[in-house]
């Protein structure tokens, strides 16, 4: 067990929370989760910056259309005229979570890395069970590179992202398009992803990292997102049970102290270092899960903003 200090200001966040009598999420229903998850956000967003334009997008596929936004900064770093791009998947624990929660934090992305983020809005459990989520994000990145250069991207300079469950599904997109399914990828941001539905890591059962992000509350994510045990082992849902890790684009993985996903996100940034895959590997130990979004209360996250997009700038 790693004993776990939160910094001043997340303690005093985390306290908020609690004083605030929320109900937990696995007390209540999908869709009344989905609207407390929401009202969190309001609370806790930065003040957005301004972009040049933010787009609604329909990306076909064979379900209906998946929805996402399109966001484009005022200065953007182009070559040829195209411009780099992050897609970005929201968290939420594949049950809550949509393009209204990540969209201050995909603003201020999109502002700071100087490129396009394309938001996708994957369909949520327990409506649509695992690998509904996944199928999404594969479609919706392929379709984006199909029509890169309509919406003024460079195909040769897609990035893959997400924090959570969002970093699961970017994790598994990379994989995905490395074995065929999908475009070269340049790079993948992974904020504190999950990666592992065994959950036998350490952290998973110690009480220090029980936050905001609560062993129970995971425990109801799974339930809703997987409709089999036999799902745990698919590296779909697990991309660390994935057979290789090898030829996968570089990865900025970040991991928080007080999150019961910390030693799943360390063992995948170990292995795809193992794999030869470059990776810029930032620990935040004073940091609870979800701290991402929380620019208004909690500077580091505005930190850690700045410091992905600087490594977004760096990639080829």
């Amino acid at each position: 067990m790693m004993p776990v200090t939160l910094d001043p200001d997340a303690a005093a966040v985390f306290k908020a929370f609690r004083e605030a009598d929320r109900p937990p999420y696995e007390t209540v229903s999908p869709a009344e989760a989905r609207e407390l998850y929401l009202k969190g956000r309001v609370v806790s967003n930065p003040e957005p910056p301004e972009l040049k334009s933010v787009d609604p997008l329909a990306i076909p596929a064979p379900h209906g259309a998946i929805p996402a936004r399109k966001y484009t900064p005022k200065v953007l770093r182009t070559a040829g005229g195209l411009a780099p791009c992050l897609i970005f998947f929201h968290g939420g624990g594949w049950v809550i979570g949509d393009l209204d929660s990540h969209d201050v934090v995909c603003r201020k992305l999109a502002d700071e890395a100087q490129l396009m983020v394309v938001a996708v809005d994957y369909r949520l459990a327990p409506e649509h069970k695992f690998p509904a989520a996944v199928d999404d994000a594969i479609v919706a990145t392929n379709w984006i590179a199909d029509n890169a250069k309509s919406l003024g991207i460079d195909d040769s300079r897609l990035t893959v992202g997400g924090d959570s469950a969002g970093g699961n599904l970017a994790a598994v997109v990379a994989i995905a398009a490395r074995d065929g399914n999908g475009p070269a990828i340049a790079g993948q941001v992974l904020i504190y992803p999950a990666v592992d539905f065994a959950m036998t890591h350490p952290s998973h059962r110690d009480p220090e990292t029980s936050i905001l992000l609560t062993h129970s509350v995971i425990r109801w994510f799974c339930a809703h997102y997987l409709s089999d045990h036999s799902d745990v082992a698919d590296w779909r849902a697990s991309p660390i049970r994935a057979k290789t890790l090898t030829g996968l684009p570089p990865a900025y993985v970040l991991t928080v102290g007080g999150d019961p996903l910390r030693d799943e996100g360390d063992e995948y940034a170990q292995r795809l270092k193992e794999a030869g895959v470059p990776v810029t590997y930032r620990h935040f130990p004073g940091q609870f899960h979800g701290f991402f979004t929380m620019g208004k209360l909690l500077q580091q996250a505005n930190v850690a903003v700045t410091e992905i997009s600087g490594w977004l700038k760096t990639l080829k």
